[in-house]
Formats: structure tokens, sequence, C-alpha cells
């Protein structure tokens, strides 16, 4: 007598269940479609555009973040080093070279959705082209580390897996059809606890 109901029910609820769980992978897989990849480099620059595709829409409203205007800014995000090795809390990294064109430029140490990765008390776990010591050349050298280190240093606050943030603000690197001939900062593995 409840056995037909029952099975619909049964059917209803992993048909709603497979496609919520569906969605939510599908919005944490990717940013969109239309990724530029520069060493270890990536960025969406018509994700925060009129003309971004229906996921990159939904991710950033899902993550609440703001939207800039197609030459305000660019976000570039690195998940590996420049050996295609994922970035991981244990190890410590040397960021070197110089950024893109931009009037401003922030770069934070961030979880894997992009969320800022607080390190504890008073370590620093963000710099930005004000607030960085250059070269003579204008160059910079920045190591990522949980150990403090003398000079420009992003403190990691756990063993865990990170990615690195690399926003270019008021440039026209975002607005800029030659996007592939750009540098990057180069990221390198110095150590690991474990060797």
């Amino acid at each position: 007598m409840f056995r037909v109901p029952l099975l619909v029910a049964t059917g209803l609820l992993i048909a709603f269940g497979l496609g919520i769980a569906s969605t939510i992978y599908a919005l944490n897989a990717t940013i969109g479609f239309g990724a530029i990849k520069l060493g270890a480099w990536e960025a969406f620059p018509n994700a925060q555009t009129a003309d971004a595709d229906p996921y990159a829409r939904a991710h950033r409203a899902k993550a609440g973040k703001l939207l800039y205007g197609s030459a305000e800014g660019l976000t570039f995000t690195a998940m590996v080093d420049d050996r295609g090795d994922r970035l991981r809390g244990s190890c410590s990294y040397r960021i070197t070279g110089q950024t893109p064109p931009a009037r401003n430029w922030t770069l934070y140490v961030a979880r894997f959705d992009g969320r800022y990765l607080s390190p504890n008390s008073d370590r620093p776990g963000s710099t930005n082209s004000w607030t960085v010591l250059r070269n003579p050349d204008t160059s910079f050298e920045i190591v990522v580390s949980r150990e403090a280190q003398s000079g420009n240093w992003l403190a990691l606050p756990s063993r865990g897996t990170f990615s690195l943030a690399l926003t270019l603000l008021d440039t026209p690197t975002a607005g800029s059809s030659g996007l592939i001939d750009l540098t990057m900062p180069r990221i390198e593995k110095i150590g690991c606890d474990n060797a």
C-alpha cells in the first residue's frame, strides 16, 4: 500500500540530492571558461565582466566577491609552483620577478577556494605594491614560509595546501588581448620540512 509512494519519494530525494550535489561541484570546480595560464598563474579575464558565462556569475555570487570592470582589475591565482607541484604549507617558496603593469597590486595567501588564509597573530599573510621591498631593478623577492624570514615574507598558518592570489588593480592587462605575452613572478620551491 505504501510501497509506490515510498519508491516515488525515494526517487525524488535521490534526484534532487544528485542535482544539488552536481551543481555545487560544478560551481566549486571552476570559475568559468576562458582561462589564461601564464606559468603557475591562472586568471579568468571575462569572469567579472558583463560577458561572463553563467558559471562564472554563479561562482562570483556564491563567493560574495566584488566584480571589477574590464580594465579595473584582474586576479591571478597560483595553486602550483613553476614545476607544477601543488603548493603545500610544509614547504617554503620564493616568489621573484615583477608583476605586469598595474597602478597597484596585492598578493595574499589563500585557501583552495580563494578566500584569505589568515596566519596567527602578527604574522603577515599579504603584501602589496606599496609595502614590498624592491631590488634596484624594481624586481622583488618574497619568501612564503611558516618560519620568519628577513625581507619580504608571507606567513603560512598551517601544513595543508594553499594558493596564492595576485590581484592587479587599475591595469591595462585586464582589458588587453595581448595577455599571453606578459611575464608573471616565478614561484620556486626552496625547501620542505620533511626533506
